[in-house]
Parts: structure tokens; sequence; C-alpha cells
């Protein structure tokens, strides 16, 4: 989630709630596959349920990816937001000219970051190091480049609104007249209103005034240019035999996401999810459905849709795990709640509880001061250094914890 959509984040409040009700158990820096196994988890529950998500970013398999200067955005993302495993990453922000290929809502999320003003942003969790270095940016555009035209655009509305209403956008004359054109035709009353807010753009040829974001379409990627790192990028213009080249010092990709194969679990892995029906994970050599396994989310149907479309999905899953524990047909538990406790924390001491998460939640609020949400961690050590200093649970606490055990 980009630092700057703060009022999105406060659907952590729910989950707050969520993370207080009978029986919910928090197990953190905790790996599913290494530390405990399935059959683990699943010898002390009737069911394990995955909502993984999708984490690992499509490549986009040109000749130059992979060159200093490249990336994803969702590696970018990560980077801006302070993600332990990102926090080291090489942004060159020397250039004037950044392109991010793809124009789902992560690459305006990019976007947007890379063209706000820092003082805008310095009010945001943004993480501390992605603030220096966008003090410094030398950037003053930044193209996101689509493979097809805007009626086949991939983010959403909402996102497109935000993003003019706080950024720069233009088009160049020929995807204006790509836009007007697809106007002419298109009858989904959504896309139709995407395209009239693009009809409304302003004009790339006329002269900057701060930095800002073009849009840029029938454009297919062919090859990165540079030699020893990315100087800008060549494109087809789709559907005929004409090249474009643009100069960039960061190329990025965001092209869309697959899912991760979980240990133990059956995996399809051309199309990236795990094989299931209704959320009941199928075992693809008997086509049967394997006992006590369900998935949701992206892991369940890929990498589309959006908050209502997860909702629905987890709700067909959970329906379906109760209709199947009401038939009878999901094994009792063999080990307590007691024993799973004991075997995470033999495994993985350093486990981090409900506890220890409030405890860095309230650490990082504390830091942000008065003008800040929060000031984040970026380091596992500083984390667990944290939740270390959590509260001791009260006899009270450690009585009704026993009692649901």
């Amino acid at each position: 989630m980009a630092p700057d959509h703060q009022s999105t984040k406060r659907v952590t409040s729910l989950f707050d709630k969520v993370t207080k009700l009978p029986g919910f158990t928090f197990y953190l820096n905790v790996d599913v596959g290494s530390d405990v196994t399935h059959a683990d988890l699943l010898a002390h529950h009737h069911a394990v349920l995955y909502a993984v998500g999708a984490p690992n970013d499509r490549r986009l398999d040109i000749a130059g990816m992979g060159l200093p200067g490249t990336g994803t955005a969702t590696e970018m993302v990560a980077w801006i937001n302070g993600h332990p495993e990102f926090t080291d990453l090489p942004v060159d922000l020397n250039h004037e000219r950044v392109v991010v290929v793809g124009n789902g809502n992560v690459a305006f999320d990019v976007a947007r970051i890379l063209t706000t003003d820092p003082d805008v942003l310095a009010r945001t969790d943004i993480s501390d190091h992605a603030l220096a270095a966008l003090r410094g940016s030398k950037v003053n555009e930044v193209v996101v480049a689509a493979r097809r035209g805007p009626v086949h655009s991939a983010f959403t509305l909402p996102e497109l609104i935000g993003l003019t209403s706080v950024c720069d956008v233009v088009l160049d004359s020929a995807d204006h007249d790509r836009v007007i054109s697809d106007l002419a035709t298109v009858t989904d009353p959504l896309t139709r209103n995407k395209l009239e807010v693009l009809s409304k753009l302003g004009d790339a040829s006329a002269p900057a005034t701060r930095p800002r974001i073009r849009l840029a379409y029938q454009l297919t990627p062919v090859r990165i240019v540079g030699e020893h790192r990315a100087t800008g990028v060549e494109f087809a213009v789709t559907g005929t035999d004409e090249v474009h080249r643009i100069e960039a010092g960061l190329v990025l990709t965001s092209i869309g996401y697959r899912g991760k194969a979980i240990r133990d679990i059956p995996f399809d892995d051309d199309a990236a999810v795990v094989p299931n029906d209704g959320g009941r994970v199928i075992d693809p050599a008997s086509g049967e459905a394997v006992r006590g396994s369900y998935v949701a989310g992206w892991i369940k149907r890929g990498s589309t849709g959006f908050i209502g479309t997860n909702k629905s999905c987890a709700g067909e899953t959970v329906h379906n795990l109760v209709a199947d524990y009401n038939a009878g047909m999901l094994a009792d538990p063999a080990g307590k709640p007691a024993a799973l406790d004991k075997l995470v924390r033999s495994r993985r001491p350093d486990v981090i509880g409900a506890a220890g998460w409030k405890a860095i939640d309230d650490a990082e609020i504390a830091r942000g001061g008065e003008h800040r949400p929060r000031d984040k961690f970026t380091t596992i050590a500083e984390m667990l250094a944290a939740a270390a200093e959590a509260p001791a649970p009260s006899m009270r606490e450690r009585v009704l914890a026993g009692l649901r055990r």
C-alpha cells in the first residue's frame, strides 16, 4: 500500500478487531513450510486455509532486463514502504525520466510517489531512506507505458481520478486521438467514464512546470537500451513495424503477479494458483479434494479483482469449509492448541504473538511523533527488539488463554 493512501490503510482498524476475537491466535515471524509444515498445522486444526496472495512479479522477458537501473514496481513500492528485504534496493533517481511498463494501479502508485512533493510525503509513513532519495531526485517525468490502447487500461477509475487530482498527468497528441477514437465506440459505462477522464488530460507538448506523469499507449517493449546499465527502452508501436525509443535512467515493470508454491500443497505453475474447486484444494492426480485444505484470494483465482472480489471469494471458501465440517468430512485435530503453541515456540523461539505485534505497532506510532502516522522499523532486528518490550500477560489473560486451549 502506497504511503500516501492513509485513508485506505484505516482498514487495519477492522483487522485489529478481528485479532481480539476469542480463539484468534497470532504466530508471526514464522515460515509455513520450514518452521512448521502443512501437516503440522492440519494435525492441530480441522482445516488449514491459505490466503497468501500472489507475492511474485510476472517478469518481462526482453533483452536487458536485469541490468542496473531495471526492476519491478512491486520492489519499488516495498523499498518506498521500508520492507526489510528491500531497504538496500539500488534506486537511482539521477535521470530526468523513469519508465514504468504496465498501467495498473501499482504502476500509478509508483508514478505518483516519484512525482509528489517530498514535503507532502514527509507527513506520511514513507521510509526515511526513500524520502531522502526523493528529496534529491532529478526525475521530472514518469512515463507509464501500456501495450494496448486506452480502452484496455488496467487501472481503476478511482485510482485514475485520485491520480489526476494530485498530479500533473498528460497525453501526447497521438494518444489523445486514441482516447477520442475509443470513446466513439465504447459502450461499457465504467470504461467510458475512464476514457472521459483521459480525454480531459493535458497536452504533453506543453512545457512542464513540475514533475509530471505521461500516459503512453500502443507501446510493446522490445529491449532495454544500455550496455552497463539501463539508459532507456526500445518499444515497437503495437501492431506496426515502427520503433519508438524512450530515454530513461530507471525502468520498472508492473505487468501482474504470480502466486508462489506452498510446500506440500498442489500448485499449477502455468496458472500460478493452487488448483481448487470453490476454495477446496484439489489433487490434480486424483481430481479429489485434499482433506482439510482450502485457499482464498489471489492464490485461489489468480491476481484479478479488488477488495469486493476478495470478500466474495473468501465467503465462498468459508461456506464450503463449514459445509465440509458439518458433513463430517474434516478430521478432528490430533493435538490441542497448547501443543501447537509448544511446537511453534520450540522451532521458532523468536515467534511474535499478539502482544509483540501490538508493541511493534505502538512503537512505530510513537516514533512518528505529531506529524507522521508512524515511523516504520526497517529491519527484523528492530521489530524483534520492540516486540520484546511487550508487557507480560496478566493472570486473567493467562487463565482465559488456558481455558481456550
